[in-house]
């Protein structure tokens, strides 16, 4: 039986950002989000070397934060690898895994991406699994085929109390970076395709939050964010902008209403 899910908003920050202009954003983000309802939650995934400042920045705040990645291994000789547990020392809440940049640019696979769900979790942070399929597999009528087995990977290793604590992040990899949102029924279509495939894991999994990230602007948010089966978004190039960033949480506040 499904239940009301609480809203949730994540910036991603990706490779942007500095000490000076970080602080300001940061600073305006907690502001702007203390005056939200309950009901929604906050988190921006900066750089690594932000980590501290964002702790100590948003400490005592309404605003959690986390990483962009983890590595797939607890500790060793993995040069340029940043471990689980190192995030969780610097507090950090979320954990987005298996983004479609670093599926593409890194060559990440579903199984890594699988094992590092697993490390996110026992870090005790949440992982915000992406998953997304490509304008070809679209246009050719894939799009639950791909979704559906980047999906499967991960709960594949996870127990269903485990699969209960993750989060889904949809983003259709044609939509990230080109201003070309999917439309509210077609995120909804996928959202509710991906919402059955967690049911499958058992009644605990099938309430997990699902995101929709892909050009989310405060112009399109709050029909997104309407959508019986989309319960906030994962924020790329708009949580660059606290003004922007924080009418999408608003948003987000007016479709939970």
């Amino acid at each position: 039986m499904s239940k009301q899910r609480a809203k949730l908003v994540v910036g991603n920050w990706k490779m942007h950002g500095r000490l000076a202009e970080n602080a300001t954003l940061l600073t305006e983000v907690a502001a702007g989000a203390s005056a939200l309802q309950n009901g929604v939650r906050v988190g921006v995934c900066v750089p690594y070397p932000y980590l501290a400042q964002a702790q100590a920045l948003l400490g005592g705040s309404v605003v959690d934060w986390g990483v962009q990645d983890v590595s797939a291994y607890a500790q060793g000789a993995y040069t340029g690898e940043v471990a689980a547990d190192m995030a969780a020392d610097f507090g950090a809440t979320y954990a987005i895994v298996g983004h479609s940049e670093r599926r593409a640019y890194h060559r990440e696979s579903a199984d890594l991406v699988a094992q590092k769900t697993r490390r996110a979790l026992d870090a005790g942070m949440t992982p915000i699994v992406c998953i997304g399929e490509t304008l070809e597999e679209r246009d050719t009528g894939a799009t639950e085929q791909v979704v559906g087995t980047q999906l499967e990977a991960v709960l594949l290793v996870l127990s269903e109390d485990e699969a209960s604590k993750i989060v889904v992040a949809y983003e259709p990899v044609w939509a990230i970076g080109t201003g070309k949102s999917a439309s509210a029924g077609q995120a909804q279509q996928v959202h509710a395709f991906v919402r059955a495939k967690l049911a499958d894991k058992g009644a605990a999994v099938a309430n997990v939050q699902l995101l929709y990230g892909g050009s989310v602007k405060p112009e399109n948010a709050q029909e997104l964010f309407g959508q019986p089966d989309i319960d906030g978004g994962l924020i790329g190039g708009a949580s660059l902008k606290s003004k922007d960033f924080l009418a999408i949480c608003q948003a987000a506040q007016n479709a939970s209403n």
